[in-house]
């Protein structure tokens, strides 16, 4: 049986604790030497993660590379590992940003003057802000590669406690007097939404299990479950299947977060260092996303099937919402968090469209979104941090006096809109096809929502680059080495994915086709089906592939 899987997991939560041990840094380079060890465990680990991405067989079993300790034998809970594709791919998003969110948040740790003596505020500043970074990818990591039901709860809880520090004892210090108060705030609303959220999937997860036990099946392990509710072996009653799948919905739904339970979001971001911010909507809330297709669809198929259409309007709500917020924002970070909430609808309506492209598109959605929102909001914190305001009024003409700052924040935009040729233009376009073809309203009504992108991001470089240079920013720097660090590999991502995404595409698809499987699904046959050739006999079927059977218009084969 491989580690590899418990090694990627394992050394980030070592390296956590071991930065955090180090000597306390009251010079710059006791403070330096936390930062690099801290950027070398997480080097390691991203080297980890791409050696299982590369080991996975997107061929080969639904889960690979996989793992089992005992844990708490009377309950049938194990230590267990094992990765699909998604997992696989979205573990390695969390792997390649967490350095470069580490080399873009290099000073925000760095304890600053308390008072008129020079003193300064808490030294261990440094070491705790790296630490919990380490300790918030540890459990993601665990939490894409858990198979066992409790172990992903434990782990979905437990990374609530590094970022309710993150965002309340590291937050912005470009947030104006108050900024304390609000951070607190901020941190504080974050942790009840979420706790709200995961106390009500205990409470589903701990109905599962009785009702499995009653039919013989005492165990949290995720294949066994699926295995045995597809084989009809345990049987989920039609009220106990929805209201076991509501709970675990409405976790997952806050924590992605899915319009109305999103409204912590904003203030978590807005409030947070440009770091945090990005480890906040671009990791954490992946998860949320990530455990619909895993754990809503792969245990309550029927639900699933039951709650879409409603879950569909929900999403396509909020994407409409999301991108007219965004369009009113006054403060950058905030109309970033809006956008983010926009492009989490079109996610979740991919996920519940149930077809193969809006699926595949999701998935695909969750890695180009993360990859392309880390770009603008780390430029946009290199930003706030030079003329240290959020306040989009307090800008103009910054590409008169940094063109490549500016440059980089028109790609990162430009992204956000979905512009062909960079990355989330092709998953915002498999979602858009996948859910026309199985709802068309839906489809044609979440499309609005990509005028309005255009709207937000480019009314904000007009407005912050663009026109006469303001008073506070004629004499900022452009990016330095370790900035464009930072953001080349980011835009190098975009621009790759967006003419060539078919290595993603390989590992994801057949862990997409095993999940619609689970939920009885195909795709819609065409409304103007390729007609038969009379002359050899032979033909397509409905859904595409030559001699698999007729489809219904429901999508289910005959």
């Amino acid at each position: 049986m491989s580690a590899l899987l418990t090694a990627t997991c394992a050394v980030p939560a070592a390296g956590a604790v071991l930065t955090a041990a180090l000597p306390a840094g009251s010079t710059d380079a006791r403070r330096r030497t936390t930062k690099t060890v801290a950027l070398v465990v997480s080097a390691v680990t991203l080297a980890l993660a791409v050696a299982v991405t590369a080991q996975f067989d997107p061929d080969g079993a639904r889960y690979q590379l996989t793992e089992s300790y005992s844990w708490i034998r009377s309950f049938g809970i194990t230590f267990s590992l094992g990765v699909d594709g998604i997992g696989a791919v979205l573990a390695l998003l969390t792997a390649v940003l967490v350095p470069i969110v580490m080399l873009a948040s290099w000073h925000d740790a760095d304890p600053a003057p308390a008072g008129p003596d020079g003193t300064f505020e808490n030294r261990r500043r440094t070491q705790g802000f790296f630490a919990l970074i380490l300790a918030v990818e540890a459990m993601v990591i665990v939490s894409f590669y858990a198979t066992d039901v409790f172990l992903f709860y434990v782990f979905f809880e437990a990374m609530l406690i590094p970022m309710y520090f993150l965002i309340g004892g590291f937050g912005d210090r470009a947030g104006g007097p108050e900024s304390a108060r609000q951070r607190s705030y901020a941190a504080v609303k974050f942790l009840l939404y979420n706790l709200l959220g995961g106390l009500v999937m205990l409470a589903a997860v701990i109905g599962l299990y009785v009702i499995a036990q009653e039919q013989g099946f005492g165990t949290f392990d995720l294949q066994t479950l699926t295995g045995a509710i597809a084989e009809g072996r345990l049987q989920l009653s039609g009220t106990a299947e929805k209201a076991l799948f509501l709970g675990f919905f409405f976790a997952f739904a806050v924590k992605a977060p899915l319009w109305p339970l999103h409204t912590w979001l904003p203030n978590a971001m807005g409030e947070s260092t440009a770091g945090t911010a990005v480890l906040i909507t671009a990791v954490v809330d992946k998860v949320g996303t990530f455990a619909m297709l895993r754990f809503c669809l792969g245990l309550f198929p029927d639900a699933s099937k039951t709650f879409a259409p409603a879950i569909l309007v929900l999403s396509v709500i909020g994407i409409i919402y999301g991108a007219l917020l965004a369009i009113g924002q006054k403060d950058i970070k905030r109309l970033v968090a809006y956008a983010s909430i926009s492009h989490f609808g079109f996610i979740i309506m991919g996920i519940f469209a149930m077809t193969s492209q809006g699926q595949s598109g999701a998935t695909l959605y969750m890695v180009n979104h993360g990859i392309s929102t880390a770009a603008w909001m780390l430029v946009a914190g290199f930003l706030i941090s030079r003329r240290g305001s959020r306040l989009i009024a307090d800008y103009g003409g910054v590409q008169k006096v940094a063109p490549v700052l500016a440059g980089t924040f028109l790609i990162g935009g430009l992204a956000t809109l979905s512009l062909p040729g960079l990355a989330p233009f092709v998953s915002e376009f498999l979602v858009l096809v996948g859910t026309f073809a199985r709802y068309p309203a839906v489809g044609i009504v979440a499309t609005f929502g990509i005028v309005l992108a255009a709207l937000y991001a480019l009314l904000l470089y007009q407005r912050t680059m663009t026109g006469p240079v303001k008073a506070g920013v004629g004499g900022m720097p452009d990016l330095k080495v370790r900035e464009l660090v930072v953001v080349t590999p980011l835009l190098a991502l975009t621009v790759l994915l967006g003419v060539y995404p078919k290595p993603l595409t390989d590992i994801v698809n057949p862990a997409v086709d095993a999940t619609l499987s689970q939920v009885h699904q195909t795709d819609p046959a065409p409304v103007h089906p390729v007609a038969a050739d009379n002359a050899t006999g032979h033909g397509t079927s409905g859904n595409g592939a030559p001699g698999s059977g007729s489809a219904t218009p429901g999508g289910e084969h005959k």
